[in-house]
């Protein structure tokens, strides 16, 4: 809240603007007893006028807002949004991410590992897993290992931080890489939401796993691999694949 100096005009009524403080001296003053001087006030002062209005600490009304005067301001709640690092620690990646970093929403994260039909032995690799929450979600779900491939630093530090809140800091690793250039050949699930441009170049390197890979996108399709199942969730799409034994000719 900002102070204002109070105003000291002669208003109607004047008697009615005197301040407490010249209401106590005139009553000491009746009663033969001399006021005490107040803080800051040498002896010998001159005393205000009876009409005077006391100003506001200029220290008071110099503070900014925010300052270690005013209350403590709440924690923020826990969640995947949220991150301890201050404006001044925030890394940049190597190089220009390929998409703009949008988180998937938690139902959509638990209807793509539902429909991969994920389980404690599977390892579910996550590209471009942003803040964490498809690999931390199958941890803490269904017990499964993940692992993360994100190019943002800032955003693993994040990952790393809801893992370790989650308690499944043991359960998966986050990886600051390309996720082109990543060995994928330890995964039994990959999860994706990138664009249909970005998942056609993956598609070769997808369609080289093990028969029997799950593959699960949000939103964007594969082009002309045409997807086993899918499911609307709100305004979102999942596909789901599987790598077969046998790479059909036009995929290729």
């Amino acid at each position: 809240m900002a102070y204002h100096p109070q105003d000291s005009s002669p208003r109607a009524g004047g008697v009615a603007t005197m301040t407490a403080g010249a209401v106590i001296a005139g009553l000491l003053g009746a009663c033969g007893v001399a006021p005490e001087p107040q803080a800051g006030t040498a002896a010998g002062d001159t005393a205000m006028p009876p009409q005077a209005t006391v100003p506001i600490p200029p220290s008071r009304a110099a503070e900014p807002a925010g300052s270690s005067s005013d209350p403590p301001l709440s924690a923020a709640p826990l969640g995947f949004d949220q991150t301890s690092l201050s404006p001044q620690d925030k890394p940049r990646p190597e190089r220009t991410p390929d998409v703009v970093y949008v988180p998937t929403p938690q139902p959509v994260v638990d209807a793509m590992l539902e429909i991969a039909d994920v389980g404690a032995d599977d390892v579910v690799y996550d590209l471009g897993s942003g803040d964490g929450r498809i690999p931390i979600t199958a941890a803490r779900r269904w017990g499964t290992r993940g692992v993360g491939v994100e190019i943002h630093p800032l955003r693993i530090r994040e990952a790393n931080l809801a893992a370790h809140r989650a308690g499944v800091a043991g359960q998966v690793t986050f990886i600051e890489a390309d996720l082109f250039e990543i060995d994928l050949s330890s995964a039994t699930v990959v999860t994706l939401y990138l664009l249909p441009d970005l998942n056609l170049k993956l598609r070769p390197r997808l369609l080289r796993l093990a028969p029997g890979t799950r593959i699960v996108t949000h939103n964007y399709h594969m082009g002309d691999w045409t997807p086993e199942r899918q499911r609307v969730i709100g305004d979102s799409v999942i596909y789901a694949w599987t790598v077969p034994e046998r790479i059909p000719p036009h995929l290729r």
